[in-house]
């Protein structure tokens, strides 16, 4: 590993033609402004830092709400045994090879681990990205929970609480939001679950669950993706005494449209087709939906006390004794625990961050009108962005509209959009690419005058001498 670090260290310097700080210091009241400020330190904020610092801009930071470590979904909620994307696809590293997850994997294991390595466990690619944040010394603020964004003299206020309920103000003249799959709304649970159980009778696949205490119980699983999938393995692997994973499609989904997407034509230049036609690509895909890994599902196959049953939503749910009964169009069903994989929802207004500037963002469903027999609530639901992935206002003549401009949303949320977003390794590459030349375009456009300014006042004399070198 240390010679990996100093072959990226040299790779880096190999390469390092331009990328010194170019912006010019700004503040506010003698407190200095940062350039851009990162929301979220898992593989999406740490590849935008990384990127804004191959194009020069230096003065940004990373923000996280977990401790140091605990950054990302990997080690926390995700159940997968390992990453669902191949272990070519590269992300973080922007396209260095002394970065990518293959040099990393052969430095720790060794070339023959990586040649018979079918896919990465999760707990390797989080460490993998612990590496990256740490051999590239990006600057990461862990605790740091955004509460507020405000705009005052041309500048982002960022409001965040910290360890102890500490409060701290930033100002920024950028922020990218790169808080995951969630970062566009909230994990979702239908309604007519959580106003009929109290909350010891389930849990969302997101949340942290004891399935130790889930060992010989009856555990129904609510879902069609990859994660109900992941979940109802887990439990039985912990000994659950039977899992039943119900979903409302009348049959598994197969087909992965992601696997479809990983070309560089779709993932560059997505954006720049016209409403109509994004439009069709997504709900084409958002129709397919991710199926289950091969592994995924078999690795609840290969237990006896696994069933699945498609074509049956829940339809109402009740407490009755020490049961919890699910009533689905087939009958009843009981159980002891419910694990919910339905999701998130995209709405803004759900993000605390967020709230007091979700009505002023354009939405899809307020810039484009689908054909009646293309209509889709859910892809209307998502921002309209535009193509630097930042905000739009819903009406041109907002106030508030060069603030919108100023926060990049780099959530899952972005996908209609842009094609790609940060939490998707496969997208990462192509995604900061776009990203960090809308940034820093615009951050120089910004201070044109001043860097004209600079011009005008650079005196460096190239040419010191008009007589011939003297031999000695």
């Amino acid at each position: 590993m240390e010679q990996l670090n100093k072959r990226v260290r040299d790779d880096l310097a190999k390469i390092q033609y331009a990328t010194g700080n170019w912006c010019i210091p700004h503040k506010h009241d003698g407190e200095d402004v940062l350039d851009v400020a990162i929301i979220g330190g898992g593989q999406g904020g740490l590849a935008t830092c990384f990127g804004l610092k191959r194009r020069g801009i230096t003065n940004t930071c990373i923000f996280d709400t977990a401790p140091k470590g605990g950054e990302g979904p990997w080690i926390t909620f995700a159940r997968m045994l390992t990453l669902r994307t191949p272990k070519y696809v590269t992300g973080p590293d922007l396209g260095i090879p002394s970065l990518t997850p293959q040099s990393w994997y052969e430095a720790r294991y060794g070339a023959a681990a990586w040649h018979t390595l079918d896919k990465i466990s999760r707990q390797d690619w989080q460490t993998y990205l612990d590496w990256v944040r740490d051999v590239l010394e990006l600057p990461v603020k862990n605790e740091h929970e955004l509460i507020d964004i405000d705009w005052q003299n041309n500048l982002l206020k960022l409001t965040f609480s910290c360890a102890g309920g500490v409060k701290k103000q930033v100002w920024a003249r950028k922020i990218v939001l790169a808080t995951g799959i969630e970062g566009g709304g909230a994990w979702h649970v239908p309604d007519f679950i959580t106003k009929a159980l109290p909350k010891t009778r389930y849990a969302h696949t997101c949340e942290q669950i004891d399935f130790e205490k889930l060992r010989g119980k009856r555990i129904g699983v609510l879902g069609a993706g990859a994660s109900a999938f992941d979940n109802a393995a887990t439990a039985l692997e912990h000994g659950a005494k039977q899992v039943d994973l119900c979903l409302r499609r009348k049959k598994i989904p197969s087909v992965n449209p992601y696997r479809w997407m990983e070309n560089a034509g779709f993932l560059s230049y997505f954006s720049e087709l016209d409403d109509l036609v994004r439009w069709r690509f997504m709900r084409r895909i958002y129709d397919l939906n991710q199926p289950p890994p091969q592994d995924t599902f078999w690795r609840c196959r290969s237990h006896k006390n696994f069933a699945f049953h498609t074509g049956t939503p829940w339809l109402s749910v009740k407490e009755e004794g020490k049961e919890v009964v699910v009533t689905t169009p087939h009958g009843e069903m009981r159980f002891d625990f419910l694990i919910i994989g339905t999701g998130f929802v995209i709405d803004l207004a759900q993000r605390p961050e967020m709230a007091k500037l979700a009505p002023h963002i354009a939405l899809w469903r307020d810039c484009f009108a689908p054909p009646e027999d293309e209509q889709s609530t859910l892809l209307g639901s998502h921002p309209y962005l535009g193509e630097r992935f930042q905000f739009l206002p819903r009406n041109a003549s907002d106030p508030l509209a060069p603030m919108l401009a100023a926060i990049h949303n780099f959530t899952f949320s972005a996908t209609p959009s842009m094609g790609l977003s940060g939490s998707s390794i496969s997208a990462m590459r192509f995604g900061v690419e776009k990203l960090t030349f809308g940034i820093g375009r615009d951050l120089f456009v910004q201070d044109g005058e001043k860097h004209l300014q600079t011009l005008l006042d650079y005196n460096v004399d190239e040419l010191v001498s008009l007589e011939p070198p003297q031999c000695v």
